[in-house]
């Protein structure tokens, strides 16, 4: 893999105190900021990733709505009562 050359400025404090801390953890400053970076884009590409799952979920829920695959309210609450009555249940077999 070749190698390019990043150059910014940075208040000299903050270079300072940031190659001190490097330092301490027996690191360079280098060695940080190249790991910062990796760690970065493995971030965004799980956000980019979830993200498309979601859109994913959303749009297979629009598409089963379309075509008319719903559940209406009424079975709806009837299953969460009957998962609230199931839960009261277990919560009250734990407690006494």
């Amino acid at each position: 893999m070749s190698e390019t050359t990043i150059t910014f400025r940075v208040d000299a404090t903050l270079k300072f105190e940031f190659a001190q801390a490097a330092k301490a953890h027996d690191r360079v400053s280098e060695q940080l900021l190249r790991d910062f970076m990796r760690d970065f884009i493995q971030q965004q590409k799980a956000v980019t990733q979830y993200d498309d799952w979601f859109h994913s979920q959303v749009q297979t829920g629009l598409n089963s709505a379309n075509a008319g695959d719903l559940i209406n309210a009424e079975e709806v609450e009837a299953e969460a009562a009957a998962w609230r009555d199931e839960m009261q249940k277990k919560l009250a077999g734990t407690t006494s």
